[in-house]
C-alpha cells in the first residue's frame, strides 16, 4: 500500500489550475507525500481563460481588496478571507515570476503586457509542471465518490477511478459550454447533497423590443450614461461604453447592468428599460445652448443635417423620431418646444428590455453552489469532508474588470493550500474500473 495521498482537481480553468499549483507548492514546502492531478474534459486546459478580456486576459484589477469586494455583487463578502490571503498583488507577482509582465489600463484592469491570454495560460501550466503537478486532458469526471461522509475517489466517463483524499471541484459554470463549462459541477455538487442556487446569466448582452435598434447595429457609444429603469424608477446608473447589435445592446456598461436585469426578469412582472444619456457631460442649459449654436450654423438645412456635429449619423433619425420631429423639417422652422423635446430625448433615449441572451452566451454564471455550505477560509464543503470548491461553480459572480478572475484565483489558492494542510487526509493511488 502506497503512502502517497492523491489530490484530484476537477477542471483546468483559472480556479482549477491555481488550486493545483498551490496544492503542489504546499506539498513541496511541507514535504508531504501528495500527488496533484487535474482532470480536464477538454483537450486543452484554460479554454475559457483564453477568451477573457477579448483574448487579452484581464487577470485582475488593481483596486484595493475592499473595492474589489464591492465589485463582486454576487456574495463578494464570502471572499473576504480568501481574497486577503491571496490578493491582486499576489496574482500579479505570480504571473511576473513566470515571465508574464503586466500593465494597468483604464478602470485599473490588469493585463499581460503582450495582450495575449495564451501567455497567462502557458504560465500557469508551466508553473504546475515545475511543482510536480500534472494535467490529464480528455478526462471528463462523471462522479465524485464518497464513503462515510468523506471523499474517496472520482470516476471519469470512461470508467477510470482515481482514489483521492481530497477533491477540488472547479468545473466552471454553465456559460460558454464550448469551453467545457457545461454545468457538470452543479450536478455533481447536488448529487453530494449541496444546494445549487438558481442559475442566471451575468455579464450578458440584453435583447430589446425596438426595431430601430437593429438598424444601428454595430454603432458604439462612448462616455454615455445608461440608467436601468424598473417600472419607471431609476435603480442603477453607470457611465461608460455600449454598443448596439442586431438583437439589442451589449458592451461594458450593459454587461455590468445585466446581472441585476437577469434577477428582475426571473422575478417577472417588471417593466425594464434603459435610459441612455447621450450627452451626460452637459447640463440641460448647456445642451440647449449647443443645440441653438448648431441650429444657427445649419439654419438652411433639414433637421437631420443640423445634428451631424452632435450625433453619429446612424442615430440621428431614431433620436428625431423619439422627439416627434420630422427629419426633413427645416432647421429654422423648429420651435422652442420641439427643441426642448429634442434636448430631453438626447439625455433620455429610452429602450425597452425584452430579455437577455442565453446563459450559454453569458461571460459568467450567477448562482451556483450555496456559499452557506462552504467554509470561506478553506473552501471546504461543510457537508462532505475532503471536498473543496473553487471558481464559477460557487455562487459568486462579479462585474467585468478582472474581478471574476481574481475571485477564481483566490478561491483556487485557498482550496489548494487547505487540501494539503488538512492533516486528516489519507489515500492511495489510482485504479481503473
Amino acid at each position: 500500500m502506497s503512502d502517497t495521498k492523491n489530490i484530484v482537481v476537477v477542471g483546468a480553468g483559472p480556479a482549477g489550475m491555481m488550486a493545483a499549483i498551490k496544492a503542489a507548492e504546499t506539498q513541496q514546502i511541507q514535504g508531504s507525500p501528495v500527488t496533484v492531478t487535474i482532470l480536464e474534459k477538454m483537450q486543452k486546459p484554460g479554454r475559457k481563460m483564453m477568451i477573457t478580456g477579448k483574448g487579452r486576459c484581464n487577470i485582475t484589477n488593481a483596486a484595493d481588496v475592499t473595492e474589489i469586494i464591492k465589485n463582486i455583487p454576487g456574495n463578494g463578502s464570502f471572499l473576504n478571507s480568501s481574497l486577503r490571503a491571496f490578493d491582486n498583488q499576489d496574482v500579479v507577482a505570480f504571473f511576473e515570476e513566470q515571465g508574464v509582465a503586466t500593465k494597468v489600463e483604464r478602470g485599473q484592469r490588469v493585463f499581460p503586457q503582450s495582450d495575449r491570454a495564451q501567455d497567462a495560460v502557458d504560465a500557469m501550466i508551466r508553473r504546475l509542471h515545475q511543482t510536480g503537478g500534472r494535467i490529464e486532458t480528455g478526462a471528463a469526471v462523471q462522479d465524485i465518490l464518497v464513503q462515510e461522509g468523506r471523499v474517496k475517489a472520482v470516476r471519469t466517463a470512461s470508467g477510470a477511478v482515481y482514489p483521492a483524499v481530497a477533491v477540488i471541484l472547479a468545473a466552471g459554470g454553465a456559460s460558454y459550454p464550448g469551453t467545457g463549462s457545461s454545468g457538470d459541477g452543479y450536478r455533481m455538487a447536488e448529487e453530494l447533497g449541496h444546494t445549487v442556487t438558481p442559475l442566471l446569466p451575468s455579464l450578458v448582452p440584453l435583447t430589446t423590443e425596438e426595431d430601430w435598434v437593429k438598424d444601428v447595429q454595430g454603432l458604439s457609444l462612448r462616455n454615455v450614461r445608461v440608467s436601468l429603469l424598473v417600472d419607471g424608477e431609476v435603480k442603477e446608473s453607470l457611465m461608460g461604453e455600449m454598443m448596439f447589435t442586431h438583437f439589442g445592446v451589449t458592451g461594458p456598461l450593459i454587461l455590468s447592468l445585466s446581472r441585476r436585469v437577469s434577477g428582475l426578469l426571473a422575478e417577472g412582472g417588471h417593466l425594464l428599460e434603459l435610459a441612455i444619456n447621450l450627452k451626460p457631460a452637459l447640463s440641460q442649459q448647456q445642451l440647449d445652448a449647443r443645440l441653438q449654436r448648431d441650429f444657427a450654423k445649419y439654419q438652411r438645412k433639414a433637421v437631420k443635417n443640423g445634428l451631424v456635429d452632435l450625433l453619429p449619423h446612424k442615430l440621428i433619425e431614431p433620436v428625431l423620431d423619439y422627439a416627434f420631429l420630422s427629419p426633413d423639417k427645416p432647421v429654422h422652422q423648429v420651435t422652442v418646444e420641439e427643441r426642448q423635446r429634442l434636448r430631453e430625448t438626447l439625455q433620455q433615449l429610452t429602450i425597452t428590455i425584452s430579455g437577455t441572451r442565453p446563459l450559454a452566451e453569458a461571460i459568467v454564471t450567477a448562482g451556483g453552489v450555496s456559499v452557506k455550505e462552504i467554509d470561506p477560509k478553506t473552501m471546504q464543503s461543510r457537508l462532505v469532508k475532503g471536498l473543496y470548491f473553487a471558481g464559477e461553480v460557487v455562487d459568486v459572480d462579479a462585474f467585468t474588470g478582472g474581478y471574476n478572475l481574481q475571485a477564481a484565483f483566490s478561491m483556487g489558492a485557498a482550496a489548494g493550500q487547505w487540501a494539503v494542510w488538512d492533516s486528516s487526509i489519507s489515500g492511495r493511488g489510482r485504479t481503473d474500473g
